[in-house]
């Protein structure tokens, strides 16, 4: 981020202030340390021989051609590693009974996507290791892909794994009649007077993360130092260790600086394991780092759903039940935290609204496919997309405007705090005010004007509005809750305040940034908290050895639980100074007020000390109370109460050429609520990533296979990630309802932007082209696809399409005031 500062000389305060991020000066100068910069003495180059077949039997591997190329110092298999090597960590058993068939770094006897590992070349140079790969020879047996979700579900489909009955990884239900906190999606259908169902597919995408993966072991003694480019390095750590049988305390993991993640560095990856296997192996330090092609082909995907939603309301209407079955593509191994990522959204296809009645079930489906994990969103997307999407149908179906229906359904601000039908308890939130701006901010009755003259005029190039109100769960999340679900980890995070002789500040943080800006944040916290200068204060991270607690970095925790564990620890150094501040002063603890980084007495503004004046006569310990160690340093973990519930709403209108089908979003305007702003600069930034991602969905981003299971989308060339020139401007805005569940009253934003843009963006295609008689087309909507729905749609005479739906805007207009 470029901005300057926007912090008036008399603001007091550091909090609210768009500071420019510190830690982007080692960045943009060129002194950042990536993974792939380090040289070790002795280290070689791994490079990785990868399947070419989805699905096949390994009847022969030969890796002594490759022992034999210059500059090769060793060559493995699977079959090297088949005693060590372990299985990838799964972490989310979402069900008793659910399969988890095992998955190996390097395949031994099979192989399930095309990209699987199948053999590794350690060289003196990464070019050496890349060549000699050529001269592994390996012999496949070819099984029949499995590519359908449905069909792999049915009866006699081919296995993708033999250790296994069937396709099915599991199926998990939520009724709201069950759970009790809702009624029965059964009476709700009987009882209906409308039901609108609707099929929606969510792609496979790549997280698409701007450095690749990349990872260096260097063995040390009896264990091993892992950098790795990683969202989780404390829970790299543990599971290297547990995957692995390195005791934990022999293994240091260190995340230096990541460059990016998006989810897509959120699970424990083959690369790492094979590198701490090779590296242990060798004795010496082995460092691998993937190409764009392996990202794409190797690293795990997103989304991977077809989504069956049916709603059911009254003519007037009021909704009355939602129903969702999820069909969902684990690929072909579960990682990490696979089989739980739809599960995430599960309790957020209610959205806002007020639902009295909602099941959910979800079919988990292996394919031979790269393995899906967490990306941006993670679940959530997927959901607020199925409910925003399914809230227009419903509209259409009654002739109410889409505004107008979602304020009809929608938790007014008067009714928090309001437990849903999913069981959540939502703290506060004001979407009235948040629709209200962003139709304000978007000149929502001008755009509808413009519409009304292109349908008139039966111009080509048509205007459709869409609507995407939304919010999401985040701050993953209360560990009682985690529990429940049966998540392998707890959700608090520790922080530490190391308070130098100086008065200057370290502090510690289990929270590992990629990005997002949490150097500059997190002082901003402290600097307030303390009277501390912001530049005075240093933020610690990513180092299992200089910080060793920590549930690390995802599901938008960053400020709502580590930033609260900073504060929880500050507020324990500030207590700790008041005793000794006390003592100095000559008066009770009860007289003293802490302000501006100073004790002063009440009464007697003259009588003071500051937070530097005692840290430094807590360092020399010549006069302290009584008992009290020479020690203001102060940890804290924090375990959240609630999961935090920011919300916003997105307006999007969009240009569809019906002669081309070209989209082009005419104007993109978005009012989130993420609680109290730390830092609005750090937001904007999130905010404006998360809508170039959720846009790509919507537009231009799929991963795509052949028949035979091949990658044809493995290179940026035909993987379409939109560049600057691709994306509108933003017209971004913010109202604030600080959340109850926190003493800084903050929400998550890393993932808002992504969450509600998608179906924003759909609706108003689709909102374009429903005179047509069409409502729905599948992502991306890329310019073929939307030309041919309008050709496939039978509706020659556009201009009496356009025509009859003017006639339904014009009897229904003042449904929206």
């Amino acid at each position: 981020m470029t901005a300057t500062d926007e912090r008036p000389a008399e603001q007091a305060h550091e909090i609210g202030t768009s500071r420019t991020r510190k830690e982007d000066q080692h960045l943009i100068t060129g002194h950042s340390t990536w993974v792939d910069n380090m040289v070790l003495p002795g280290m070689v180059h791994l490079a990785i021989l990868r399947s070419p077949m989805a699905h096949a039997k390994i009847t022969s591997i030969d890796a002594s051609g490759a022992r034999k190329y210059p500059g090769v110092v060793a060559a493995f298999t699977g079959a090297d590693f088949a005693d060590t090597q372990g299985n990838l960590p799964c972490a989310w058993p979402v069900t008793p009974d659910m399969v988890n068939p095992g998955a190996p770094s390097l395949a031994v006897e099979q192989v399930n996507f095309a990209g699987d590992a199948v053999a590794v070349v350690a060289a003196r140079t990464k070019a050496e290791a890349v060549d000699a790969l050529e001269s592994i020879e390996v012999e496949y047996d070819p099984l029949p892909p499995v590519l359908d979700l449905e069909a792999a579900l049915a009866d006699g489909s081919t296995l993708v794994h033999p250790n296994t009955t069937s396709n099915k990884c599991y199926t998990w239900v939520f009724d709201s009649a069950d759970a009790g906190s809702g009624a029965s999606m059964d009476d709700a259908r009987r009882d209906a007077e409308v039901t609108v169902t609707r099929r929606f597919i969510q792609q496979r995408l790549s997280p698409s993360y701007m450095e690749p993966r990349s990872t260096l072991v260097q063995p040390v003694d009896q264990g091993v130092t892992i950098w790795s480019s990683t969202q989780i390095p404390h829970i790299l750590r543990t599971m290297l260790a547990l995957t692995l049988g390195i005791p934990e305390h022999k293994v240091r993991a260190i995340a230096p600086d990541v460059g990016g993640g998006f989810g897509g560095k959120i699970t424990i990856t083959p690369e790492e394991v094979i590198t701490t296997l090779v590296a242990r192996r060798l004795g010496k330090p082995a460092k691998y780092t993937e190409t764009r092609s392996e990202t794409l082909e190797a690293a795990h995907h997103g989304r991977a759903q077809i989504q069956d939603i049916t709603i059911t309301a009254k003519q007037d209407g009021t909704v009355t039940g939602l129903d969702v079955h999820l069909t969902a593509d684990l690929g072909a191994y579960l990682r990490l935290i696979t089989p739980g990522i739809p599960l995430l959204g599960a309790f957020m296809y209610p959205g806002i609204y007020k639902f009295p009645a909602y099941h959910l079930s979800c079919d988990g489906v292996f394919t031979t496919k790269v393995p899906t994990d967490a990306y941006r969103g993670a679940g959530r997307p997927e959901a607020t997309f199925a409910i925003e999407r399914i809230m227009d149908e419903l509209a259409a179906e009654l002739k109410m405007d889409p505004l107008a229906l979602r304020r009809k359904n929608w938790i007014a601000h008067e009714e928090f705090p309001f437990t849903t039908v999913a069981g959540l308890t939502y703290d506060t939130g004001n979407y009235e005010a948040a629709t209200d701006k962003a139709v304000e901010l978007v000149g929502w009755e001008d755009l509808r004007a413009e519409q009304a003259r292109r349908r008139e005029a039966k111009d080509p190039v048509q205007l459709g509005l869409g609507v995407s109100t939304f919010t999401e769960m985040c701050g993953i999340a209360p560990s009682r809750v985690l529990g429940s679900l049966s998540f392998g980890s707890g959700g608090w995070e520790n922080a530490s305040i190391r308070m130098l002789p100086t008065g200057k500040v370290e502090v510690v943080t289990g929270i590992s940034p990629h990005g997002q800006g949490h150097e500059t944040g997190f002082s901003q916290i402290v600097a307030d908290r303390l009277g501390i200068p912001f530049d005075d204060i240093e933020i610690i991270h990513g180092d299992t050895q200089s910080s060793p607690k920590g549930l690390d970095t995802y599901g938008s925790r960053s400020l709502s639980v580590g930033g609260i564990a900073v504060v929880k620890a500050v507020d324990k150094v500030i207590e700790k100074a008041r005793r000794v501040a006390a003592h100095m002063l000559e008066a009770s603890q009860d007289d003293l007020e802490f302000e501006a980084g100073s004790f002063s007495v009440k009464g007697a503004p003259g009588s003071s000390v500051s937070l530097p004046e005692i840290a430094f006569a807590v360092f020399v310990a010549h006069d302290l109370p009584d008992g009290m160690e020479p020690s203001l340093n102060s940890e804290a973990t924090y375990d959240p109460v609630n999961f935090s519930f920011p919300h916003g709403t997105h307006l999007c209108a969009t240009e569809v050429d019906t002669e081309t089908g070209r989209v082009k979003i005419l104007k993109y305007a978005c009012v989130d609520d993420v609680g109290t702003p730390i830092n609005p600069l750090l937001i904007d930034g999130q905010v404006h990533g998360g809508l170039a991602q959720g846009i790509a969905q919507a537009l231009y981003e799929e991963a795509v296979y052949d028949d035979a299971g091949n990658l044809v989308t493995g290179t940026f060339v035909d993987y379409t990630l939109p560049a600057a020139p691709d994306l509108p401007n933003f017209l971004t805005d913010r109202t604030v309802t600080p959340s109850t569940d926190n003493p800084l009253g903050v929400k998550g934003v890393g993932e808002a932007g992504t969450i509600a843009s998608t179906p924003a963006v759909v609706n108003a295609i689709v909102d374009a082209l429903r005179p047509l008689g069409i409502n729905n087309i599948q992502m991306p909507c890329t310019p073929e696809r939307v030309w041919r729905a309008i050709q496939s749609s039978g509706a020659n005479d556009q201009g009496s399409a356009a025509a009859s739906t003017q006639e339904h805007f014009d009897s229904t207009e003042g449904d929206a005031q």
